[in-house]
C-alpha cells in the first residue's frame, strides 16, 4: 500500500473529521444525517492516518510530493 495522500490533505481531513464531531457533540446535527456525517468522518481520520485513500488508488491520483531519485 503506497502512500497516496499528502499533508496538507491529510490536514483537510483532520479538520473536516474534527468540524463534524463538533457538530455531533453540539447536537447541530442529528438522526441520520448524524450518523452518515459520523461514518465518514472516521472514514477521514482513518485514511489520514494511514496516508492511503482507496479512491485516489482507483483513479490513479496522488497528493503526496515524491522526492526525487538520486541518480548516484
Amino acid at each position: 500500500m503506497n502512500k497516496n495522500i499528502g499533508n496538507t490533505d491529510k490536514l483537510v481531513r483532520l479538520v473536516l473529521a474534527l468540524v463534524i464531531a463538533i457538530l455531533f457533540f453540539t447536537n447541530v446535527i442529528t438522526g441520520v444525517v448524524a450518523t452518515v456525517l459520523g461514518i465518514i468522518a472516521l472514514v477521514l481520520v482513518i485514511t489520514s492516518l494511514l496516508n492511503f485513500c482507496g479512491l485516489y488508488a482507483i483513479f490513479g491520483c496522488s497528493t503526496c510530493k515524491t522526492k526525487p531519485a538520486d541518480n548516484k
